[in-house]
């Protein structure tokens, strides 16, 4: 994936939403102010105010744009998401990515800190992110919380745990949609990821549901 084409892209949905040129032209402007003034905090204030000029509404995705998205970043999604959310993943596009300690340092901020859209927001970003390996800690903590939209940003079309979670993680994630009565077809890699001590942790709570008289949660029995 290349950046420059992901952010581009990104805006240019941006400015196909309805009455957003207001919001496009103060994206454009802090842009700019960005590349003059990079310090932490423009970053941050930008971030945390971006629902005030961009909205909250649902955003219309047309198939093309949908298919450019998955062309630049396979498994990657933004079906569903508000104006804000999208704005904020093209923000974070926006910060330099040469040093990577200060790269990681500005965005991990960002998470300690942040409030439930925005951390939606910060997981939803994951896929196109620099540095991927240095996301694996927070992605998993996320997966133990009990937000279930911070859940579903992790979990749901996104392609980030197939790819950057180990087997414990993976696994554990796997569980916790289950738990949570996630829809798990929209996880991505479900199938290519399983495994022999998965299929055997489900079997196990399977058999367990079944003694109990209970009915087994939709798709499970794919993965035995």
């Amino acid at each position: 994936m290349t950046i420059l084409a992901m952010s581009q892209t990104l805006l240019y949905l941006l400015e196909q939403q309805p009455d957003s040129a207001a919001a496009v032209q103060y994206l454009r402007q802090q842009t700019d102010q960005l590349q003059i003034d990079p310090k932490p905090a423009q970053f941050y204030r930008v971030f945390t105010a971006m629902p005030r000029y961009v909205g909250k509404q649902l955003i219309d995705l047309p198939p093309d744009m949908a298919f450019a998205i998955e062309r630049i970043r396979p498994g990657f999604s933004v079906a569903g998401w508000t104006r804000d959310r999208l704005a904020r993943v093209w923000w974070l596009l926006q910060l330099p990515a040469d040093d990577e300690e200060r790269y990681v340092s500005t965005i991990t901020q960002l998470f300690k800190g942040a409030e439930l859209n925005e951390l939606v927001a910060l997981y939803s970003a994951l896929p196109v992110l620099s540095y991927p390996e240095r996301w694996r800690f927070l992605a998993t903590e996320g997966i133990r919380n009990n937000i279930a939209d911070v859940q579903s940003a992790i979990m749901l079309h996104n392609p980030y745990p197939a790819e950057q979670f180990d087997e414990a993680a993976w696994n554990q994630l796997i569980l916790k949609a289950f738990f949570t009565d996630k829809d798990i077809t929209q996880i991505t890699g479900l199938h290519d990821r399983n495994n022999a001590r998965l299929r055997q942790t489900l079997t196990d709570y399977a058999a367990e549901r079944r003694a109990a008289g209970r009915t087994l949660p939709p798709h499970m029995e794919e993965l035995l």
